[in-house]
């Protein structure tokens, strides 16, 4: 995933983003188990949470901010439906799970 963000903004900054790009660049995921908006959004946040502790404890504990930060915006998605990461995969083409339709 980290390898598809990478291309992806080297792509918009060489090109610009059209439609034409997005087109260009939508996931094609399929097959059973194929990772749905929702798994995305689960293990994008797992991630990052992860991330921002083991760099609270090796770098500063303002770190523990980010980890609130993806808490937060966790909490407000689960009531309110919306989650800006889900509006984004969404354009890339990849199918929405149960949560995110």
């Amino acid at each position: 995933m980290a390898c598809f963000l990478i291309k992806l903004t080297i792509y918009v900054i060489e090109n610009g983003m059209s439609e034409n790009a997005i087109d260009n660049w939508k996931i094609e995921i399929q097959g059973e188990g194929a990772m749905t908006i929702d798994r995305f959004v689960l293990a994008f946040a797992g991630s990052f949470i992860l991330i921002s502790l083991l760099l609270s404890q090796l770098h500063s504990a303002y770190w523990l901010w980010f980890t609130a930060f993806v808490g937060a915006n966790l909490l407000q998605s689960a009531f309110t439906g919306f989650c800006p990461l889900a509006k984004i995969l969404a354009l890339f083409g990849v199918k929405p799970g149960q949560a995110f339709q």
